[in-house]
């Protein structure tokens, strides 16, 4: 005896008419920041208008919205000691950029905002993240508990360092040869506020012993020490060069209104221009 087909039922409907389709499921795009309706724009579970605006700083802000939590006042202090240190630096790479896309797109803030911002790297505004991430790598489970147990810390991940040939992320600075002015100023706002975390401890250790192996003083870079000062306020190591941007957006936004009163864009032009020597590839 051979198996036969089960018979089906034929579809319901006329015949010849389209197969039902199963209606399609709606997407859905969570978020915790922003949504407005027609009467209210809410940020971060609050009011914006009622609760926000006129109460909370600029400063304290951008920390929420990372952190998803708002900041105490003494994190607040910190975290804009930061920000105020990685504004401005004069004319880097970072200055010159914006100012000199403004000279050629006067039309295009934004393009001559973002060619600044475009420039922040490994060599300038990166630190404050490697410096975060490097430190954030190097703490183990348990921590020290005294000076002499960080400095120990600190001796094992130097000597490390110059085995493998690595640099390690804020030591040094290529103006501020003796002392990073921000430095000091840095760890003490976080002293005072109770924030001084392991971090913080971590570099200073570095600060101190690191000449025993290299065998020469090396300042600690005040963006590094603002990576530092971010990573031991637990915000994620991985966005830290976002704040160093944060910061630089003022500075630059600052450049380009000094390039339309006082520009030098032109001139820089010129130089370069006037004195590019060819040379037969």
């Amino acid at each position: 005896m051979t198996d036969e087909p089960t018979p089906t039922s034929p579809p319901s409907g006329p015949v010849g008419s389209p197969t039902p389709k199963r209606a399609a499921a709606v997407p859905s795009f969570p978020t915790s920041l922003g949504t407005s309706t027609a009467d209210e724009i809410r940020l971060l579970g609050q009011d914006l208008t009622a609760d926000l605006m006129g109460k909370v700083g600029f400063g304290e802000l951008a920390f929420w919205l990372v952190a998803m939590r708002r900041p105490t006042p003494s994190e607040t202090r910190v975290f804009e000691a930061v920000l105020v240190a990685l504004a401005d630096h004069g004319f880097t790479p970072t200055a010159i950029a914006a100012r000199l896309t403004y000279l050629s797109a006067p039309d295009s803030l934004q393009g001559a905002l973002a060619a600044g911002l475009l420039g922040g790297g490994s060599r300038f505004l990166g630190v404050t993240e490697d410096c975060g991430q490097f430190l954030d790598a190097a703490l183990g489970e348990e921590l020290p508990t005294d000076d002499a147990g960080w400095d120990a810390l600190a001796l094992q991940i130097v000597q490390q360092s110059k085995v493998s040939g690595t640099f390690i992320p804020g030591l040094g600075h290529p103006v501020h040869k003796v002392q990073d002015p921000r430095t000091p100023v840095l760890i003490g706002i976080a002293r005072d506020e109770g924030l001084e975390g392991p971090h913080l401890k971590l570099f200073q250790a570095i600060g101190r012993v690191h000449e025993q192996v290299l065998g020469r003083r090396l300042p600690l870079n005040g963006a590094g020490v603002c990576g530092a000062a971010l990573a031991d306020l637990g915000l994620p190591v991985e966005l830290l060069r976002g704040f160093a941007l944060l910061a630089r957006a003022a500075g630059l936004l600052g450049q380009i209104a000094e390039e339309r009163r006082r520009p030098i864009g032109m001139d820089a032009y010129l130089t370069i221009d006037r004195n590019a020597e060819y040379v037969e590839p």
